[in-house]
């Protein structure tokens, strides 16, 4: 199993309850909104995951492409936004195709931490050529080295208990240190970066970075950061 298998799957394990999971969606797509740059932006949110409140992106753009790579995920994302003619859904090899210089966003949220290094430089390389030179990549919930696994469990719990949820998420992190999430940790690991490493990171891909003030999504001991073409 790697992580998009596990995704596909299991990632039932990563939510309470669907309590979680839409509070947890709503949160990102919110945060998300407030990023668009105008009602006639093209925008990609890149591993996007179950994006059940992703329907209040596209109310603030002109269309929204959905990419997923869990095949059974994108499945579902389809499903559920068949209906609405502002959004799409693509697997990554159909968003690498997409025309260069085409999106004027392009997000990657919560996904940094399950690539390699290189693997997140060649993602990078493609947003480069599909965004405009206009353009805005925001590299969300970079998890940065320290304390990570205490700072996302207290969060968690932060986060249960403003939105109802907070026994349901204590139950949640006991059921989690006995599945495959921390099998996985150990045999394909998580990348970390300092807020240092993520700006020299991103200016390597060709983008000129800023750190956000505020972290897409509940935890705010992770970090974003907004980038353009450079």
């Amino acid at each position: 199993m790697d992580w998009i298998s596990f995704y596909d799957f299991k990632h039932s394990v990563i939510y309470v309850n669907a309590r979680h999971r839409d509070v947890h969606y709503e949160t990102i797509a919110k945060d998300i909104r407030a990023l668009v740059p105008s009602p006639d932006a093209i925008v990609m949110d890149y591993g996007c995951g179950e994006a059940t409140s992703a329907a209040l992106v596209a109310e603030a753009c002109k269309h929204l492409t959905l990419v997923e790579a869990a095949p059974n995920v994108r499945a579902a994302l389809r499903e559920r936004y068949a209906a609405n003619p502002k959004m799409s859904v693509m697997s990554p090899d159909e968003a690498a195709a997409t025309p260069d210089h085409s999106v004027d966003m392009i997000v990657l949220h919560s996904v940094a931490q399950y690539l390699t290094a290189a693997e997140l430089d060649a993602m990078m390389a493609t947003f480069h050529r599909l965004l405009k030179p206009t353009g805005t990549f925001v590299l969300g919930d970079i998890v940065p080295p320290q304390m990570a696994s205490v700072w996302a469990a207290l969060s968690l719990l932060k986060f249960g208990a403003a939105n109802g949820f907070f026994w349901a998420a204590v139950g949640g992190l006991i059921r989690i240190l006995v599945s495959d999430y921390f099998t996985l940790k150990k045999t394909h690991g998580l990348s970390h970066y300092t807020e240092a490493e993520a700006l020299a990171k991103l200016k390597a891909a060709g983008f000129e970075p800023k750190r956000a003030a505020h972290n897409t999504g509940h935890n705010q001991h992770r970090m974003t950061f907004i980038s353009k073409p450079a």
